[in-house]
């Protein structure tokens, strides 16, 4: 099984040493959340910063907020992240819903699932080649992409309608649930997968936030102030994972529900953290 490293949102300034050295570790993915109002760098402009400053790693956007962004321009940044990075770009998709993203973004609440199938739809294509309805008859938007058919597009779901999202037109979930609740919603996807006829298994990729050693308090508090407008930031600061046997614990429990990859998302900037969680998980990628 895969480990990936989710990057700290706290401080950007900071991201380009956190990227080079996981390029030199033994991670394969460097992953970055994505909310609007909030200090965080924009995910696919960052991600793009930090292909340029790697040549192994993959990049991950979990999960990009589609509906805040125009369709057609995702799309081409999207093919153009996947082609400028040789094909190292995976395209994580989920609905958000905080209100206040979607009063920044001018989006209305209602209606934001039927919104993203319909964006689905459209990146699959425009991914594919020219789309037809806009500019000169065969023209593309954006560069083809260097995978081809466009990236591998994961989405982020809790819910069963969600997970039928993933069966008719992902490629596969993230699952930000604790491992004691992400078997049912595996086990889920996985039935619906099969009665919509797909082949082969729907990719899942593991979520567990962490921060090792001296930097837990601070990391407990940026975790709560992220989660603040849940009302219940507490049940997040919990799950904080902060010694080593405790991650190595979480991340078996992936791995026997038969995971792909699980994504260390990290609530401390120091980037001392990536040899910490490195020294952690050993020689796995």
């Amino acid at each position: 099984m895969h480990i990936g490293l989710g990057l700290p949102v706290d401080d950007p300034d900071v991201l380009l040493d956190w990227a080079r050295r996981a390029d030199a570790g033994p991670f394969r993915t460097l992953a970055l959340l994505d909310r609007l109002v909030w200090h965080n760098p924009e995910p696919l402009v960052t991600l793009g910063v930090l292909a340029g400053a790697t040549t192994r790693i993959r990049l991950q956007t979990e999960v990009l907020l589609a509906p805040l962004r125009s369709t057609a321009l995702l799309g081409a940044q999207a093919a153009t992240l996947d082609r400028l990075s040789g094909g190292r770009f995976t395209l994580g998709l989920g609905l958000g819903g905080r209100a206040d993203d979607l009063a920044a973004a001018g989006i209305p609440a209602r209606g934001l699932g039927a919104r993203l199938d319909g964006q689905i739809d459209r990146l699959r294509a425009q991914f594919g080649g020219p789309v037809g309805d806009e500019g000169p008859a065969g023209a593309r938007i954006g560069p083809e992409p260097a995978t081809p058919g466009g990236p591998e597009i994961l989405f982020g779901a809790f819910h069963e309608k969600a997970l039928a999202r993933i069966a008719r037109a992902g490629d596969g979930l993230i699952c930000a649930a604790a491992p004691s609740w992400a078997g049912g919603l595996i086990g889920t996807l996985r039935r619906q997968w099969a009665e919509a006829g797909r082949e082969g298994r729907p990719r899942i990729v593991g979520q567990l936030n962490v921060a090792l050693g001296a930097d837990a308090p601070a990391a407990r508090e940026s975790l709560g102030a992220y989660y603040a407008f849940t009302g219940t930031p507490e049940r997040m600061v919990a799950g904080l994972v902060t010694e080593a046997p405790a991650l190595r614990s979480g991340i078996r429990a992936f791995e026997d529900l038969g995971a792909d990859e699980v994504v260390l998302y990290c609530w401390s900037t120091d980037p001392d953290q990536v040899e910490r969680l490195a020294e952690t998980v050993g020689g796995a990628h």
